[in-house]
């Protein structure tokens, strides 16, 4: 087993838990007003975990507005661009496709 405190994740704004192990685990750290430029993961599924703050989370033509608690699973297909509302922490599972 592998273990790691969430807390101890401080690489910014991204943090893998895990390297080299599947799925890939990441801690998301943003700044108010900061954002994740537009990308994709074509060869994953992610699920998308906010754990404090808000986020307006931006897929393809659609944006979401994500609270502290919510978790959101979406095609790594997709291009997305969160951005902090507030100061924000969530952690993303990126898994590989499974079709």
């Amino acid at each position: 087993m592998n273990r790691v405190a969430f807390d101890d994740l401080d690489a910014a704004p991204h943090a893998v838990a895990f390297p080299d192990a599947e799925p890939r685990v990441i801690k998301l750290s943003l700044d108010a007003g900061e954002r994740v430029d537009p990308h994709t993961h074509p060869e994953r599924e992610i699920v998308f975990s906010l754990r404090s703050g808000r986020v307006e989370l931006d897929l393809d033509d659609e944006t979401h507005d994500l609270e502290a608690g919510d978790v959101a699973h979406f095609d790594g297909r997709s291009e997305i661009s969160p951005k902090a509302v507030t100061d924000a922490d969530a952690l993303l599972v990126l898994a590989e496709r499974s079709d």
